[in-house]
């Protein structure tokens, strides 16, 4: 399935039904009276995060979603007929933005949550309901309420607990892949992630999400390369990866630029907990990966753990980094696990 993260969706709620005009007219009944019925009310248009999804592709191929009218009321008191409710269905994690693509409307983020986006609108009253001791037989009636039109974006950004960042051949596609059943395309070229990936990984009996998203470069919040629109789909972990090439020429230059273009982007990105990892150890010299580790210390990182996607070595590690700031240790728990029991 193709991945897509926005959509331009045009909906439309359903116009109430007009109320009737309307006198009984029966055999021997002299003043039968008015008898008009109220219209319809208009479908509505709901959005619903639905499990099983993890893409917008389905709004490529319809952008158009419009409720049905309701029906005008009928004589002998007859109430016209509701129009059919639409509900867009979307996964979880996707924000619904006004036509601006800046003001939320609403950020679905459970599974079964619903919004109303567009209310149908109310049925016009019949002339029934205009009878009084002083008007007997009224003949006016109400329209129905109009439709509600608008456009909206969707926006999708994945839900994951830990997101994968660094500069394109950093091995993010390569770690994903071996620690989790998902399947990245892997070369041995710049850019070969083009969407993002999800991968369910576990240590030590507990299991979380990582997202990966395509390799950054410098200047990528204004733009280049495939730029920094894929960053909202980390926005939502806890705890960023952050993957240093070792054999690069300058690894503390690499990492500088990745934190830089973070914090121009925003979003809180920058403030994350944040674990870098030193890959591709079994191509780097024993005696220059402490010194390496060091520099990126240096340079600011807090965490700092050596590992090698391809060979597995420091894996287990920096997984257990991650987790431990996914789930940190509460201070009661820590007090339990050390308490002393006869």
């Amino acid at each position: 399935m193709k991945f897509l993260d926005l959509a331009k969706v045009y909906i439309r709620s359903g116009a109430g039904g007009n109320g009737a005009v309307s006198f009984r007219r029966e055999k021997y009944i002299e003043y039968g009276g008015p008898d008009g019925g109220d219209g319809g009310k208009g479908g509505d248009v709901w959005a619903e995060a639905v499990p099983g999804l993890n893409t917008l592709i389905d709004y490529r191929y319809q952008q158009h979603f419009f409720a049905s009218n309701g029906k005008g009321g009928a004589g002998q008191g007859r109430t016209g007929k509701d129009g059919d409710t639409v509900v867009l269905k979307v996964p979880v994690g996707t924000e619904i933005l006004d036509e601006d693509e800046e003001t939320v409307i609403a950020d679905m983020t459970e599974v079964g949550q619903r919004v109303l986006l567009a209310a149908g609108g109310n049925g016009g009253w019949g002339n029934l309901q205009f009878k009084s001791a002083t008007n007997q037989a009224p003949r006016r009636a109400n329209p129905g309420q109009p439709a509600v039109e608008m456009t909206i974006w969707l926006r999708l950004k994945l839900i994951a607990d830990a997101g994968l960042v660094g500069l394109p051949n950093a091995g993010k596609s390569t770690f994903l892949a071996a620690t989790s059943n998902a399947r990245p395309k892997i070369a041995d070229y710049p850019f070969t992630t083009l969407h993002p990936n999800l991968g369910v990984v576990a240590v030590d009996g507990k299991e979380f999400v990582i997202a990966d998203i395509p390799g950054l470069i410098e200047g990528a919040h204004e733009g280049k390369g495939i730029g920094d629109r894929f960053l909202g789909h980390v926005e939502r972990c806890s705890v960023l990866l952050h993957l240093v090439d070792g054999t690069a020429e300058d690894p503390v230059d690499d990492y500088e630029i990745i934190c830089g273009e973070l914090e121009k982007y925003g979003e809180g990105l920058a403030d994350k907990p944040c674990v870098v990892g030193l890959n591709k150890l079994d191509a780097i010299p024993d005696d220059l990966v402490a010194e390496m580790c060091q520099m990126l210390r240096d340079a600011g990182a807090s965490v700092v753990l050596p590992l090698s996607g391809v060979s597995g070595k420091g894996v287990t590690e920096v997984l257990r980094a991650l987790e431990a700031e996914i789930n940190p240790v509460q201070p009661e728990e820590e007090a339990a696990d050390g308490a002393w029991e006869p």
